[in-house]
């Protein structure tokens, strides 16, 4: 399968979200929320100085995101106010990242667990009730990065980046997760964000070896694409929700990425549609 470019010039794009026909993003170094429709026009939703990551809405509509340098979760209404939903910095023991947010309002956003350029520790994710209520969840961590929830609201699968693994939790009536569990083993492959198909397999993004791979519950990888540049994310969108949506970029890194802006947004058309969940 061949990759289509749908749009070039991102610093390092992250988070990516389908909502309302176009992919929504974070740009760390362009420090900005952008949505791109399918022709690839960009628009910039709201600029973000703290670094921006994860993306979510709440029930009624307004948007969640992570942001990663005060680590806190923001909250911005229909009418544009921005808020503080939720302050992580008692449980985040680095930058935070990446987040899903489930059906109830319920937000779940990882942190690195250490700061830039230290050793490495492990992370604690956060639990944020809809009233912005945040509470440590499942600790122990190593690098919890992107995540899905099923459909039900009932499973909730984290990906380890430094773990190379995946992990499957049950979801609580009242947002605990319980029942840890290894979702696949994935070897040398390092999993960034991650998306779900309605037959539960998830699509997971390699930054490490320039692909992105389709894996079941038991680690069994039914698909693998490999790409020009790394993969830091995917998401299931179009109008059929059959558009795998890539965010690649030569690096990472503050400097390059930031600096050069060889990021990209890909798609390839899949066979299985997105489960929206996300």
């Amino acid at each position: 399968m061949e990759t289509e470019i749908v749009l070039t010039g991102l610093a390092f794009g992250e988070g990516p979200r389908w909502r309302d026909g176009h992919l929504w993003f974070s740009d760390f170094y362009r420090h900005g929320i952008f949505r791109v429709d399918e022709n690839g026009s960009e628009e910039l939703i709201l600029e973000v100085p703290t670094q921006p990551s994860g993306l979510g809405w709440l029930p009624n509509g307004d948007l969640l995101f992570v942001s990663m340098l005060d680590r806190t979760l923001k909250r911005m209404d229909e009418a544009g106010e921005v808020t503080v939903h939720a302050d992580l910095s008692h449980i985040a023991g680095g930058p935070c990242n990446d987040m899903v947010v489930g059906p109830n309002g319920v937000a779940y956003v990882g942190n690195f667990g250490f700061e830039e350029g230290e050793k490495f520790a492990q992370a604690t994710l956060a639990i944020v009730d809809q009233d912005g209520t945040a509470r440590p969840g499942p600790d122990c961590l190593d690098f919890p990065n992107g995540t899905v929830i099923s459909p039900d609201g009932k499973q909730l699968v984290l990906a380890e980046s430094y773990g190379s693994r995946l992990l499957s939790f049950d979801v609580e009536p009242d947002g605990s997760l319980t029942g840890r569990r290894l979702f696949a083993d994935l070897g040398t492959r390092v999993p960034d964000g991650i998306c779900l198909d309605e037959e539960g397999g998830i699509w997971v993004g390699d930054p490490v070896n320039h692909s992105v791979f389709r894996v079941i519950d038991g680690g069994e990888v039914t698909d693998h694409l490999e790409l020009d540049l790394n993969c830091y994310a995917c998401m299931l969108g179009g109008e059929d929700r059959k558009t795998l949506y890539l965010v690649t970029a030569p690096t990472s890194g503050r400097g390059g990425a930031a600096d050069q802006r060889e990021g990209r947004i890909e798609r390839v058309q899949v066979p299985v549609a997105g489960a929206g969940s996300p």
